[in-house]
């Protein structure tokens, strides 16, 4: 199987020397190099590598982004190599062990249509706190809104196959947020995510790293939430429509019976909003816009969680002794983020 390994860099030292080396005598000669816009005292790395190697390099005149870095090698290697079966993406710092690109390249013979990652044990006593705490809260947040259960969010060391790696060139991200945008794609798009254990390693606190903590960390939170919040805008919004039209109906009908009048306002608010609520999810949320049959799913998930509020809200209230607002407040939260779930891999899923 030829598989290409990438390695993306920026400003590396002599490891990335003695780690092609390695890599070169396990006997894996397809190597894909990215000078990520170096400075010229570290461009000489590069050289190095060259002039005693058949290896591939891309360089970028300015530092573009490890995102960019390997978008770039991802359509160098679809539109200008022959006969390969897919690809490995290394860090540089030394993080990955060349024994642990070869059980990935296993592992890729094994599972051709997916993404497989390389996972650390991030219990290991040299795990910098800062990168354990991250890795936890971002694998929580990615189950609670995507699904499947991701041990390494985190992890540069990944491989795909040549059949799955078109999906991957035209996402959005730059820098470190586009590795989360992998993840999120393979999730939409059902590619199998498999992991295999890794060793874990962190030199010197992980100071080699370009990884800017609130820079970085903000992008890939944008990412990771970014049609979650325009979710709940489009709820929030939907329901001060709902309110603002109940109270002007009402107002209309106010010659009519108090029972009436209230009955003819919320039908007539809640319809209104949930049509306003319906084209605003299907457009400009999960933007399905050409997919077919969403009507009819929208509004049958809307009985079925109005359903299950009211049948839940009586069950706790007849075995919890806790005010009824409260519970209900506890029940429509919980349903609000099931309701985005389904809304997002079955009503709305753009087939």
């Amino acid at each position: 199987m030829k598989t290409v390994i990438i390695i993306p860099s920026l400003n590396p030292d002599d490891k990335l020397i003695g780690y092609v080396d390695e890599l070169i005598k396990a006997g894996q000669k397809d190597i894909l190099l990215i000078d990520d816009g170096s400075d010229a005292e570290h461009r000489k790395h590069f050289d190095e590598i060259i002039a005693k190697y058949d290896v591939m390099l891309l360089t970028h005149a300015v530092n573009m982004g490890k995102g960019r870095a390997l978008k770039d090698a991802f359509n160098y290697c679809l539109t200008e190599l022959k006969d390969f079966d897919g690809v490995i993406t290394v860090d540089s710092d030394g993080q990955h062990t060349v024994a642990d690109v070869l059980r990935m390249k296993e592992a890729l013979e094994e599972n051709k249509d997916s993404l497989i990652l390389g996972a650390r044990n991030f219990s290991k006593s040299n795990v910098p706190p800062k990168s354990e705490f991250g890795n936890k809260v971002t694998r929580v947040v990615m189950k609670l809104l995507y699904g499947g259960s991701i041990t390494d969010t985190q992890t540069g060391l990944r491989a795909a196959s040549y059949e799955v790696l078109p999906k991957f060139i035209t996402l959005f991200g730059e820098r470190f947020e586009y590795e989360t945008g992998m993840l999120i794609e393979a999730l939409k798009q059902e590619i199998p995510i498999k992991e295999i254990e890794i060793e874990t390693i962190y030199l010197e606190e992980n100071k080699g790293t370009h990884f800017r903590p609130l820079v970085d960390s903000w992008k890939i939170y944008k990412l990771i939430l970014g049609t979650f919040l325009k979710y709940s805008l489009a709820s929030i919004l939907s329901a001060v429509l709902d309110l603002g039209l109940f109270h002007l109906l009402v107002n209309l009908f106010g010659s009519f019976a108090l029972g009436k009048a209230v009955w003819l306002a919320t039908a007539g608010a809640r319809v209104v909003s949930s049509i306003f609520n319906y084209l605003v999810n299907k457009n400009v949320v999960f933007e399905a816009g050409k997919s077919k049959g969403t009507l009819v799913k929208y509004y049958l998930l809307c009985i079925i969680q109005m359903c299950l509020s009211a049948g839940l809200v009586w069950l706790l209230c007849s075995v919890i002794g806790l005010p009824k607002v409260l519970i209900k407040a506890i029940v429509d939260g919980i349903l609000f983020l099931i309701s985005f779930r389904v809304q997002k891999k079955w009503v709305f899923k753009d087939k």
